[in-house]
């Protein structure tokens, strides 16, 4: 289980360069990166480590192999050719909860990877690209059945925010593969469990003889 920092599936981006100036000028201008990790803060939005390629950059370039810890979601913005840069997203609409715990989990989900999902932001729902997911457990919020939330990160492939990177949770999306299953239309009728399911929990669990009622004590019986 890795705390605070992991590896992701790596991805080309562009990086809005007034996160690097302290939002103080560059206002309107782009470095281009490669995002290689992942950090998970409690009560923030995911950041990411990049390393700065120097790709469209006048040669010699300042930026190239530099690397920058703990960038925004917000600050990224996809590796895809753009009519116009897209505006900037708010953090709310970008990743609607923050990050539960410092504990955390990478996994990309090969069977749902490959089609485009739907993404609801503000309202409305635009084409996004999945990349991979976080999943957070070992705090009072994340191991909540009730509160847990994964964060799903995709780049948006249509709408106003075409090309920033959102990480959005399982009710703010909805998965297509119309070769695997019919694509639902309007809210799933779904409610938060309150349960928490347990096998030792159970009153039997008193009882030494059903705990060990296995293999080896059915072969004792036999015998006798």
């Amino acid at each position: 289980m890795a705390y605070t920092i992991s590896n992701i599936p790596h991805f080309k981006c562009w990086v809005r360069k007034e996160f690097t100036h302290n939002h103080e000028k560059y206002q309107g201008e782009f470095l281009h990166a490669l995002a290689f990790a992942v950090c998970t803060i409690p009560d923030r939005c995911l950041s990411f480590q990049v390393v700065f390629t120097g790709c469209g950059e006048d040669y010699p370039n300042p930026h190239g192999g530099a690397m920058w810890a703990r960038i925004p979601i917000t600050s990224l913005v996809g590796d895809t050719p753009f009519d116009e840069w897209p505006p900037n997203i708010q953090t709310h609409l970008a990743q609607p909860w923050d990050c539960s715990s410092r504990n955390h989990a990478i996994i990309r989900m090969d069977r749902i990877s490959s089609s485009p999902w739907l993404c609801k932001i503000a309202g409305e729902f635009y084409n996004g690209k999945y990349m991979f997911t976080v999943d957070y457990t070992d705090s009072y919020i994340s191991d909540d059945p009730a509160q847990h939330k994964q964060s799903h990160v995709l780049e948006l492939t249509s709408g106003p925010y075409k090309g920033c990177i959102v990480a959005l949770p399982n009710n703010r999306v909805r998965v297509t593969n119309p070769a695997l299953w019919a694509v639902g239309e309007g809210p799933p009728d779904f409610v938060p469990s309150q349960w928490e399911h347990s096998a030792e929990q159970h009153d039997s669990y008193m009882d030494w003889e059903t705990t060990f009622d296995n293999l080896y004590e059915w072969g004792k019986d036999k015998k006798k």
